[in-house]
C-alpha cells in the first residue's frame, strides 16, 4: 500500500480539476446523469479491492506499464489543453492501468480489471455518435408509441418525432430517444453482474445481451406514460411529469425488468 500512495496522489492532483469541471459543464446534463453514479461506484469498486494494495508485486512489467502510462498521460495532456472531454476522461484507464501494473504487477491490475471496465461508461461519447445513435431511436421510440397507443383506443398520430394526441403535440426530443438510459442501465447490468458472480456463463449472456433491449424497452414505458399523463390531464402535467417524475418511471421500468428477467432464468436455467 505503501508503493500506491504516491500515486493515489498523482491520481488526485490529475484529475480533481477534471471533476470539478465536469461538475460545472456536462455533468449538469440529463445526458450525463449517470456519469457521476460511475465514478463513486468505481471508487467503492477500488476500495472493495483495497487488499490487493497490500500484497507485495510478484512481478512487475516496468516497460509495459510505462508505455500505456504514458499513453494515458498524453491523452490526458491534449484533452486538458485541447477541453476535449472524451481523451481528458478517457485517459483514466491507460494512466490506473499503467500505474498498477507498475507498482502491482500484472496480478494486481488483474484484480481491478472491472473498475476499470466500468470506467468506460464516463467517457462522454463525441457528438456525431451520439446523433448518429439519437435520431434513428427517437424515430423508433415513436413509431411503436404511436402504434401501441392507437391500439388501445387513442386518438393519436404521428409526424417523424411528433406524436398528436387529442389536441396536444408532444415531441420526442433527444433526451427521450432512450441512447442515455442504455448508457447507464448498461453500467448498472454489469455492476449487476459482478456484485452476484453467477456461475452459468449462458445465465450471464443472456442478461447482457438483454440490457440495451430492457433500457430501450423502460424508455417506451417512459414515453407513452408522459403521453398518457398529457392527454389525461394536460400540458401542464405532461412538462411536470416530464421534469418530476420520468427518470424515476425509466429507472423502476429497467430495474424490474431487469429483475424478472433475472428471475426467470433462474427458473429456467436451474441456477
Amino acid at each position: 500500500m505503501k508503493s500506491f500512495w504516491p500515486v493515489l496522489i498523482g491520481l488526485l492532483v490529475l484529475y480533481l480539476p477534471t471533476y470539478y469541471r465536469l461538475s460545472q459543464t456536462i455533468w449538469t446534463q440529463d445526458e450525463y446523469i449517470h456519469s457521476p453514479m460511475v465514478l463513486v461506484g468505481t471508487i467503492w469498486l477500488l476500495w472493495r479491492q483495497r487488499e490487493t494494495l497490500y500484497e507485495s508485486p510478484q512481478q512487475t512489467h516496468p516497460i509495459l506499464g510505462s508505455i500505456i502510462l504514458g499513453l494515458g498521460l498524453f491523452l490526458y495532456v491534449l484533452g486538458r489543453s485541447g477541453e476535449i472531454f472524451l481523451f481528458e476522461v478517457g485517459s483514466q484507464i491507460p494512466v490506473l492501468l499503467g500505474a498498477l501494473i507498475l507498482t502491482l504487477g500484472a496480478k494486481g491490475a488483474r484484480a481491478m480489471w472491472f473498475p476499470l471496465l466500468f470506467l468506460v461508461f464516463m467517457i462522454p461519447l463525441p457528438s456525431f455518435v451520439v446523433d448518429m445513435m439519437t435520431n434513428p431511436l427517437k424515430q423508433q421510440i415513436s413509431a411503436l408509441a404511436e402504434n401501441i397507443l392507437y391500439a388501445t383506443g387513442y386518438p393519436i398520430a404521428r409526424d417523424g418525432v411528433v406524436l398528436t394526441i387529442g389536441s396536444y403535440q408532444l415531441m420526442v426530443a433527444d433526451a427521450c430517444s432512450g441512447l442515455n438510459s442504455m448508457f447507464s442501465l448498461s453500467a448498472m447490468g454489469l455492476l449487476y453482474l459482478y456484485l452476484l458472480h453467477y456461475p452459468s456463463k449462458l445465465k450471464n449472456a443472456l442478461i447482457i445481451v438483454s440490457i440495451l433491449p430492457i433500457a430501450f424497452i423502460a424508455n417506451l414505458i417512459r414515453v407513452i406514460t408522459l403521453v398518457l399523463v398529457t392527454y389525461h390531464f394536460g400540458d401542464a402535467a405532461g412538462q411536470g411529469f416530464l421534469h418530476g417524475f420520468a427518470g424515476i418511471v425509466l429507472f423502476a421500468a429497467a430495474l424490474l425488468l431487469l429483475f424478472t428477467l433475472d428471475g426467470l432464468l433462474s427458473l429456467l436455467l436451474k441456477d
